[in-house]
């Protein structure tokens, strides 16, 4: 939205009360976060200056566009996640004509995914690229199908040109994203898509130090990403592979896949071929009917793989899903102190894994510096969700620096840049 909008003679401002449109990008996947977006609304509807307009886009948008017109009084435009390259059409409508919601919301209209603008957003030396959008998977607790739509992937040439550019603007790492990373392809009738796609980015990107995936759905790790994965120098060791749970019943009650067995070969032959495997996982806590049995298997599951990162979300009820009829009917205080024992076990676990590598070199990507001190990721951090190292001295934003590690906490470690050997 940004881009069309600069296009078009527009140009961002960092403070909401020089704004000539204010756009929300709200989230409508669990509660919280949508209560977060009715929030910043209803705080700048409050504070709307005269000749300011309005717009709320994204997945809330998407589901309940009628009633956060309702819940947000002061509203001017309304745009669903599917149709957000008319974003240009509703600022130019509302300009000629503040009367009326500009409301944008096709219910049945299929994600798009190009839009006439690039799929990339660069942070620093850093950019997420999306190869698809929407869900074909049949996830009891999840609203995305029902906001996005099911998966359309992006043709393999748009997405090779903009790691194209992407190399050409310096950026050293490009984070792969999807709602289902390895389902990349299979509209467009493709076998192992996601490991084709990562080879072919390799050939024509070879300047990107690294490709990180995120996203992949338990069962379509495939051996032949794997072989990719452990092949490809640029790929990086580093998989997040939401599980949400470990009890085969508590899994079929989410309509995921329940074959736990095969999870644990799936991971065993990962670290196998791939030495130094970062993993990253989440789980659900509290889902509907989840016994004090089932979550102690999920406990026992964590202390047995010992993944490096996990989080945990508390089961957030959502009409219209699948799990709608199962209700919510697990106490918060339970599950909240699951939540709490499980960050807790997995505390001590992500210590652990973190010590191992003190005394040994890894390459850090330098995010930020000051006060005599660096700050950056290693290839076992993925942006804003994992890690840090931090890094004795200052070193510039964007260098690729080797660092001897020399402490560990249970989040993030600690070292001293190390040109040598």
């Amino acid at each position: 939205m940004a881009q069309l909008l600069t296009a078009s003679g527009y140009e961002p401002v960092a403070d909401p009360r020089r704004a000539h449109v204010l756009i929300v990008n709200t989230c409508g996947f669990i509660g919280p976060a949508k209560e977060e977006s009715l929030r910043v609304l209803a705080e700048l509807a409050a504070e709307k200056k005269s000749g300011q307009m309005l717009v709320a886009a994204g997945c809330l948008t998407q589901r309940y566009g009628s009633e956060i017109a309702r819940q947000v009084p002061g509203l001017d435009g309304n745009l669903g996640t599917r149709r957000w390259m008319d974003i240009v059409d509703v600022v130019e409508g509302l300009n000629s004509d503040r009367r009326a919601l500009q409301y944008k919301i096709p219910e049945a209209a299929p994600v798009l995914t190009d839009g006439g603008v690039r799929r990339v957003s660069v942070q620093g030396a850093s950019a997420y690229l999306k190869i698809a959008d929407g869900c074909r998977r049949p996830c009891a607790f999840c609203a995305i199908p029902l906001i996005k739509g099911t998966a359309v992937s992006r043709p393999i040439a748009s997405i090779l040109d903009e790691a194209r550019y992407l190399q050409e603007k310096g950026v050293r790492e490009i984070v792969l994203v999807a709602q289902d990373t390895t389902d990349y392809g299979h509209d467009l009738g493709l076998k192992n898509g996601l490991a084709c796609l990562l080879k072919e980015l390799t050939a024509v990107a070879p300047q990107i130090d690294w490709i990180r995936l995120m996203y992949a759905y338990p069962g379509a790790v495939t051996d032949k990403l794997i072989e990719v994965m452990a092949s490809c120098k640029q790929v990086v060791a580093y998989l997040d592979l939401p599980l949400q749970h470990a009890h085969p019943l508590t899994l079929r009650r989410m309509c995921r896949p329940s074959d736990i067995d095969r999870v644990r070969r799936t991971l065993a032959g990962m670290r196998r071929a791939i030495p130094d495997l970062a993993l990253r996982t989440t789980f659900i806590v509290g889902y509907p009917g989840e016994t004090a049995e089932e979550f102690q298997t999920l406990l026992d599951f964590i202390g047995e793989v010992c993944f490096d990162r996990v989080g945990v979300f508390k089961f957030s009820f959502e009409q219209g899903t699948a799990s709608e009829s199962l209700g919510d009917p697990v106490p918060e205080e339970i599950k909240e102190e699951r939540l709490q024992r499980l960050m807790e076990k997995q505390q001590g676990i992500s210590l652990e894994r973190n010590r191992a590598f003190i005394g040994r070199r890894l390459d850090v990507l330098i995010e930020g510096e000051g006060q005599g001190i660096s700050i950056g990721r290693s290839y076992r951090d993925a942006p804003e969700i994992d890690g840090l190292v931090l890094v004795k001295g200052e070193i510039p934003a964007g260098r690729m620096v080797p660092v001897r590690i020399d402490g560990a906490s249970a989040y993030d470690l600690s070292g001293v840049a190390n040109n040598g050997d």
